[in-house]
């Protein structure tokens, strides 16, 4: 098959460019891939692409995305004829991706490839795929955040017009619950489809190491504030231990700012931004997850990968559907901060139980292994290809 992925921006740094990569190298192995890129602000991907893979940029070269991109009468043109396909809020949120230049160049391209398999990777262009992807086409949507997570004029326009995709995928059964009950779907047509490891060697733990990691987004949802109000505890009873952050976004400094005034400036660190993770989360020995809400939890499986178990909020969605309670990691009451601390004290005391999460932690990761995941994409590829088949027959 040749199958197209549509992204927002390919040469970012986020959970979602991430997996869109991992997906790629793995149907690479057997099919013809191309990302296409709606907008491009740096020269070159923050992650490396999938070898086999064609990166396609609608928007080469955009400046650095600050603000309001100025636009042209012919963009406010494009605009006004293309852009009512997408909801406000989510035109507003991500105003760079879906000026009107680059969704008339997407449209161009989707009715010029040859691709069979057309894959959106978020709302505003999942709903462009079900309106101007030929129906020759296998049109598929991916959501990468759960419903409740959309504003309510994102979810009444996924409500009316996801019917022209011919399937959609989603991250956990909760989702897949949640969707079933919003949307009148045929049998088939939805789909669980967790995040994928890439191939490779991952390195392990050694376990010995006094660090905490936690990686993702300087975002309000990942509650970094929280994270450090309960590695307190930890860094009170236990001065050796030390907090490495991983991410990056515009709040570094107000993060900085709690840090200094917590009086964790020698034992909390702000790491940046990693392009190999699990290489930087093999030197921790627990990874903790303080977010309010999680699309999946990526980076909990990535832990997994190299042998750390997680302790982590049982927050809506994710992370109860990947760590199984006091085997690979621990789940602690959602926004319980003083059951987050414990739950780090508990591991960072006691190394045996370390090692034993440890060992779980790095069987589970098999079930999130590229080979693992991207038979299930193909099957249900070709399932939808088959029923989008015999639906044609019947119409004729």
């Amino acid at each position: 098959m040749r199958i197209m992925i549509v992204i927002a921006n390919a040469y970012g740094m986020g959970g979602t460019i991430r997996t869109v990569f991992n997906l790629a190298e793995g149907l690479a192995a057997r099919h013809q891939v191309e990302i296409v890129s709606l907008a491009q602000h740096r020269r070159t991907p923050f992650f490396t692409p999938p070898k086999d893979v064609t990166l396609t940029s609608l928007s080469p070269m955009d400046a650095e995305e600050t603000g309001p991109p100025k636009r042209s009468l012919l963009d406010r043109w494009r605009e006004r004829r293309y852009g009512g396909v997408i909801p406000l809020t989510e035109a507003r949120r991500s105003h760079a991706v879906y000026a009107g230049e680059k969704v008339h160049a997407l449209r161009v391209h989707l009715e010029t490839s040859d691709a069979d398999v057309v894959m959106g990777t978020r709302p505003g262009i999942n709903l462009l795929v079900a309106r101007w992807a030929p129906t020759r086409m296998l049109r598929i949507g991916q959501e990468h955040v759960h419903l409740d997570n959309h504003a309510p004029d994102v979810r009444s326009a996924i409500r009316r017009h996801y019917h022209g995709l011919d399937g959609l995928s989603v991250l956990t059964h909760a989702d897949k619950r949640a969707y079933q009950d919003f949307l009148e779907i045929p049998p088939g047509w939805l789909a669980t489809m967790p995040n994928a490891l890439p191939s490779g060697n991952y390195p392990r733990s050694t376990q010995d190491n006094p660090i905490i990691a936690a990686a993702g987004r300087m975002a309000p949802t990942k509650q970094y504030p929280k994270l450090l109000e309960a590695f307190r505890a930890v860094a009170a009873a236990h001065p050796q231990w030390r907090l490495r952050i991983y991410g990056g976004g515009k709040r570094d400094e107000a993060l900085r700012e709690k840090i200094t005034e917590a009086g964790l400036s020698n034992q909390v660190a702000l790491m940046g931004r990693a392009k190999d993770l699990t290489g930087e989360l093999a030197k921790a020995s627990i990874l903790a997850v303080s977010s309010r809400t999680e699309g999946f939890g990526m980076t909990i499986i990535e832990g997994f990968s190299v042998g750390v178990p997680v302790v982590s909020f049982d927050c809506p969605r994710g992370p109860r559907e990947i760590i199984d309670h006091e085997r690979n990691g621990l789940l602690v009451p959602h926004q319980d901060v003083d059951a987050l601390a414990a739950g780090l004290l508990r591991l960072a005391e006691d190394r045996d139980e370390r090692l034993r999460m440890a060992e779980e932690a790095a069987a589970s990761a098999a079930d999130y292994d590229i080979s693992v995941i991207t038979r299930r994409w193909e099957e249900f590829l070709e399932e939808r290809r088959t029923a989008k088949g015999r639906g044609r027959a019947a119409a004729a």
